[in-house]
């Protein structure tokens, strides 16, 4: 008995295990998945329009500038203005003290009475002569000389009168007025200050800075790609607007809110720097402009009707720096494609040669697909994926 116990287990047990064994065997294997083709976001590349601008440092200076000099010397009596204010053309700036220049003019006024007195004399003189030569009463050089001496007298009251218009402009000199209209600065003299006449330091400065000038420089490559672009039919000048539009940003950041024109450029090249000064005229109703501060202009160079642009995000660089797109190429498949780029316009890169209309460029999902694989095109979408609210967990 005691053997043949273990012999039915064992054969109990071998019969369980083929029996587990065939109903394993019967069971179907699940069918595995094929994966599809890996999905990409692409954009279609559309010309458009694009006004181009440059964007070039610059300093403010102001429209017109003129130094307050005295033109007579002399003690300065009076200061007539307020530092820092608006003065009008022809406002008294300073009085220097016109005593002599007073002394001056009345004498010249005594020497013109002087000579017309003896003009009058010789005038009479002459006349006589001329009468009395005739008749042989006098001799004629005795006539010579009356008409010389009458001729002298003229020539004596023209000068007295010059010397008269002389001392009249110098003692209107002592009232020294503003030569043009604008904010006036620091007074570098004061009251009682010895002053001498087109002395090298200026009493004053008076700047007018409504409108204002930017002095912007450019490099000449610059200036030359410029007119290569143009010649080629890449840019187009702007019908529509006469003079080429320039805009500020100033020194924090912010866009002036007017724009200005440019007036012209130097004919000549800085040789010391390679670049060329273009001048833009701007409006300052408000005086925000202030002479010498540092802007960046963006200045129009021309319009491109047919502008092939695709967003930064979409280009990398291959291992020789030349910028590269992967695109949606024949059979949908991935392709890549070098293209040639111009400059930045906003977030964009303006492209010159690599793309066309039509084509789609993939901006997300490049990591999932090789060149060459198919892939599954969906529109890029620059909106915000909306997140899908989550069920609130279940409280215990």
């Amino acid at each position: 008995m005691c053997k043949t116990k273990p012999a039915r287990l064992i054969a109990v047990v071998i019969l369980l295990a083929a029996a587990l064994t065939m109903a394993a065997c019967g069971k179907k294997q699940p069918p595995k998945m094929q994966a599809g083709p890996p999905e990409v976001s692409v954009t279609t590349i559309v010309p458009q329009r694009v006004r181009l601008t440059t964007e070039l440092p610059g300093r403010t200076s102001p429209h017109l500038i003129a130094e307050v000099r005295p033109q007579v010397g002399g003690i300065i009596k009076k200061r007539l203005f307020v530092e820092g204010s608006d003065v009008k053309a022809g406002q008294v700036l300073y009085q220097i003290e016109p005593a002599s220049y007073e002394a001056a003019l009345a004498s010249a006024r005594a020497t013109q009475a002087r000579a017309e007195a003896t003009l009058g004399t010789a005038r009479l003189k002459a006349q006589r002569y001329r009468d009395l030569v005739k008749i042989k009463a006098v001799s004629q050089q005795d006539n010579d000389d009356a008409q010389a001496a009458f001729k002298q007298a003229e020539a004596d009251l023209a000068a007295a009168k010059a010397a008269v218009e002389t001392a009249r402009i110098n003692l209107a000199y002592t009232r020294i007025t503003a030569p043009i209209s604008g904010r006036i600065g620091r007074s570098t003299v004061t009251e009682g200050a010895l002053v001498t006449a087109s002395q090298a330091t200026a009493l004053a400065t008076i700047q007018e800075m409504s409108p204002m000038y930017v002095d912007v420089t450019q490099s000449s490559a610059d200036l030359l790609r410029l007119k290569h672009e143009l010649a080629g039919g890449l840019l187009q000048k702007d019908r529509s607007v006469s003079q080429a539009t320039v805009r500020l940003i100033l020194e924090d950041g912010t866009p002036y809110p007017l724009p200005g024109i440019l007036k012209f450029s130097e004919v000549t090249v800085d040789p010391s720097t390679g670049s060329i000064t273009l001048r833009a005229l701007f409006p300052n109703p408000h005086q925000t402009l202030l002479p010498g501060m540092f802007v960046r202009a963006q200045v129009e160079e021309g319009v491109n009707d047919h502008a092939i642009l695709v967003p930064q995000r979409a280009v990398t660089r291959d291992p020789k720096g030349g910028a590269l797109v992967m695109v949606v190429g024949a059979g949908e498949k991935l392709e890549p494609r070098p293209i040639q780029v111009m400059r930045t316009v906003g977030d964009n890169w303006l492209v010159t040669d690599g793309l066309k209309a039509g084509d789609r460029v993939i901006m997300e999902g490049i990591q999932r697909a090789r060149p060459g694989t198919p892939v599954k095109v969906v529109p890029f979408s620059t909106a915000p994926a909306t997140a899908t609210p989550q069920p609130a967990a279940a409280k215990k």
